[in-house]
């Protein structure tokens, strides 16, 4: 039931993305144009996100676990630290670049075009080198006591 509930999730996401026309580069690059022809439809896109995921979230934090009975396991992370912000800048020069981001990218795959292709496996390729950068950085630090 569980793989069945994920599928009709990620659907659901997915038409909610081709719907407000997130999969459409121009409409996000449009969005961090602030200084061009700025398209603010992009942050009515965020706002109903967060305004759900608000709800969601006070909801899911009073369960310990899921409607499905699977064990809630929620972030506890609340530092903003170096690999945060790192992160996060290289997301957003990512996004900013390519006009998408990893789920409008996923959806996008299903109308097909070279464009949504190339973001994917370069964003696949970048997350496989993070990893094996991440791990050969682990495997050269210094043993905690």
């Amino acid at each position: 039931m569980q793989i069945v509930m994920a599928l009709v999730a990620g659907l659901v996401f997915g038409i909610g993305l081709i719907v407000s026309g997130m999969t459409n580069p121009a409409k996000v690059i449009g969005f961090l144009d602030l200084a061009g022809s700025w398209n603010p439809s992009l942050g009515f896109v965020m706002g109903g996100a967060i305004l759900v995921g608000i709800f969601a979230f006070g909801f899911a934090r009073k369960r310990e676990r899921s409607l499905l009975g699977a064990v809630m396991r929620l972030p506890t992370a609340t530092d903003i630290d170096r690999r945060l912000v790192l992160g996060s800048l290289a997301f957003g020069a990512g996004w900013g670049l390519g006009g998408y981001c990893p789920g409008p990218a996923l959806a996008s795959l299903a109308a097909g075009g070279i464009e949504p292709l190339i973001f994917t496996l370069a964003m696949l390729a970048g997350m496989a080198l993070f990893e094996v950068l991440d791990r050969f950085s682990a495997s050269r630090a210094p043993v905690k006591a």
